[in-house]
């Protein structure tokens, strides 16, 4: 045993580096392109006009939502360690195999979420109080006594509200307006719990109930009847609200509605393979049609957003205008 393990100070090896550098999970940082809808959206509605300016505040809100997010993870594996040693994949992770140091991870986490804040708030009072709320449902969603994430349901949604957050920080970087529409934050916050509901899925099924409900203690309370039937309600309530939004916003979006629809199709179907990539959305890079469909959505949706379609106008007319 070195002097530094008796002193009490942990000893600094590059696989300890490697773990702590392990923890900020930054292959997952694919997530924060939840934030570009919000910056499209607020660019169309509030006409304005693109500039340097604004593109070096996106560039600060993407690297504030990161050291946010980041600092969430540091917390979820900290306090998931013991469970994730019961997982057949997590169990490698840095923090259940012992391979940091607790007291210096947590002030990771603490650094992280104070840079993400000082930055966030370089951009606007908007996009600060949305990454305040992130990183405050990361708290809920991993401490007890809360700890969302541990009860049925509440689980998918409370980490599924984490879309319409990054949402806000998109919107915030360039509008100043109090809330963007109400309508399309339902429906992004029904989209995000319907991913995370097959991954709830996809998990349940891989481990059987038995493992599953050592491995989570919400899963004591799930079956693959009721996590399915959640996931249609959550697919069906995204697709209402987007709705919602684009009659009174942007009928033309209505013409993307058949590749968003391939698009959920083919996540779910993913979702019955076996140690499935809806388990780790940083893989999902890997389904090649998958990733066709979501460019070609990604590109039809950013394209209907600014391109007018007068032919949708006149077949889909606003109440009162026949």
């Amino acid at each position: 045993m070195s002097q530094d393990t008796l002193l009490g100070t942990p000893a600094i090896s590059s696989e300890r580096v490697r773990g702590h550098l392990s923890l900020l999970r930054l292959d997952h940082s694919v997530k924060q392109l939840f934030v570009l809808p919000g910056i499209a959206v607020a660019l169309v509605i509030g006409h304005v006009r693109p500039s340097t300016h604004l593109l070096l505040q996106v560039l600060l809100g993407l690297l504030a939502v990161t050291a946010v997010a980041s600092s969430n993870y540091v917390l979820n594996e900290l306090l998931d360690a013991p469970f994730d040693r019961l997982h057949p994949s997590k169990c490698m992770r840095a923090a259940a195999q012992g391979l940091v140091h607790r007291p210096v991870a947590y002030l990771q986490w603490l650094m992280l979420a104070a840079l993400g804040f000082a930055l966030a708030g370089r951009v606007s009072r908007g996009v600060l109080l949305a990454s305040i709320a992130l990183w405050l449902m990361g708290c809920i969603y991993n401490v007890a006594p809360i700890r969302s994430k541990d009860v049925p349901y509440l689980d998918v949604i409370s980490e599924a509200i984490n879309n319409p957050l990054r949402f806000c920080v998109g919107w915030y970087i360039v509008s100043s307006s109090i809330i963007p529409p109400v309508s399309l934050l339902i429906a992004y916050w029904m989209l995000g719990a319907y991913f995370m509901g097959l991954k709830r899925f996809s998990e349940y099924r891989q481990l059987g109930y038995e493992q599953a409900g050592w491995y989570r203690k919400s899963f004591l309370r799930y079956s693959e009847e009721s996590l399915l039937n959640s996931i249609v309600f959550y697919a069906a309530s995204a697709m209402l609200f987007f709705g919602a939004f684009i009659m009174r916003y942007r009928m033309e979006m209505v013409l993307a509605f058949p590749v968003v629809a391939l698009l959920m199709a083919e996540y779910f179907k993913l979702s019955f393979e076996h140690d499935s990539a809806v388990q780790n959305p940083e893989k999902l890079f890997r389904e090649r049609r998958l990733m066709v469909l979501l460019f070609i959505c990604v590109a039809l949706l950013t394209c209907l957003l600014f391109v007018n379609v007068p032919l949708v106008t006149r077949m889909f007319p606003r109440s009162g205008t026949f």
